[in-house]
């Protein structure tokens, strides 16, 4: 089966009994690895459990596919189900998950780790159209996706935030989950529990500051005010650093549909800081200048031709054997040398 974006958090906490093995796959690494952990969690307390868990790796499965089946129907000394993590899944292994489909253990939930695949993998393909089978995906999160889990987690923890540094926060740390959630375990540990005023711009830059030497403002920014020697300078820094490319071009592509529509409001007869106003999360006061002329400069027709651009380059970014850093960097002088105004 295949899991919509609508159903994920739901299949997440409570997965599909029909569903014996789960394919959870996607280019954010952290959040493929929270959420097959709280998969896992939902068949064993401790997905450590020597008893319960058994963890095998995607190469070892080629060696030895028998390992599978007779993993998932071995009997615990303790009882209760049993729980398979695979990890580094990919399409090497889609035969032998093909075979133990047909005859799966119902005792048993097989969890799959993996990295990207693209519409064509037959491991997804196996896992979106078998009946007892389900693949979730972990696809990076934009701006407002990262301010909402923020918000989230630090509510858990009794806190609240200032606006302007939930949206510093998710500007500079998005494009890992396991990244985020570290960066706000620093936070909470330097803001503590004695203060119980709101997480200031101050406090969270003192604790996440250097959580990356190069932020992604420092592209989109560029970009957008066109000086392509800077966007480049910074796309080099995101690729030394090994930022995934869909999290680089996921923020252009956040940074100009905001632009788009802030611009769409100004023509339709908004004041501009009215229309910035509406935006969620909110541009960050030290960059509302810059973005405010990147509103003035781009005519409405270009930021859409220039969204069309990152979702082409998307596509072709995911095709195997493509040239990712070429395309990027292309993609990046091109958008520069498009008119303005």
């Amino acid at each position: 089966m295949k899991i919509q974006f609508r159903q994920i958090e739901s299949f997440v906490k409570a997965p599909d009994k029909s569903a014996r093995v789960i394919l959870v796959y996607g280019p954010d690494n952290g959040l493929v690895r929270e959420r097959a952990a709280i998969i896992g969690k939902t068949v064993v307390e401790d997905l450590n459990d020597p008893f319960n868990v058994a963890a095998l790796s995607n190469e070892g499965l080629i060696e030895d596919p028998a390992r599978l089946p007779d993993e998932a129907s071995a009997i615990s000394m303790m009882g209760g189900d049993r729980l398979i993590r695979i990890d580094g899944g990919s399409d090497k292994i889609t035969m032998l998950l093909k075979a133990y489909l047909k005859n799966p253990v119902e005792s048993a939930l097989v969890v799959i780790q993996a990295g990207e695949l693209s519409p064509r993998s037959s491991l997804r393909k196996l896992c979106e159209s078998a009946k007892n089978a389900a693949a979730l995906p972990c696809y990076v999160e934009d701006e407002r996706n990262v301010a909402g889990f923020i918000r989230t987690k630090l509510q858990e923890e009794n806190m609240h935030i200032e606006p302007d540094a939930i949206s510093w926060l998710a500007s500079n740390i998005a494009g890992d989950r396991g990244r985020v959630r570290s960066e706000l375990e620093k936070l909470i540990t330097y803001k503590g529990t004695e203060d119980s005023s709101p997480i200031s711009l101050a406090q969270a830059q003192a604790a996440c500051g250097n959580a990356k030497q190069q932020s992604f403002d420092d592209l989109v920014y560029a970009l957008g005010a066109k000086r392509s020697a800077q966007a480049l300078k910074a796309y080099s820094i995101l690729t030394e650093e090994g930022t995934a490319f869909i999290a680089i071009i996921r923020s252009l592509q956040n940074h100009f549909r905001r632009l788009h529509i802030t611009k769409s409001y100004v023509q339709s007869g908004m004041d501009i800081d009215s229309a910035m106003k509406k935006l969620s999360p909110p541009v960050f006061f030290k960059q509302a200048l810059q973005f405010k002329g990147q509103v003035n400069n781009w005519p409405l027709d270009t930021l859409g031709i220039i969204l069309n651009k990152l979702t082409e380059l998307e596509v072709q970014c995911k095709k195997t054997g493509s040239p990712v850093e070429t395309l990027c960097s292309q993609a990046i002088l091109g958008i520069s040398k498009m008119r303005s105004r």
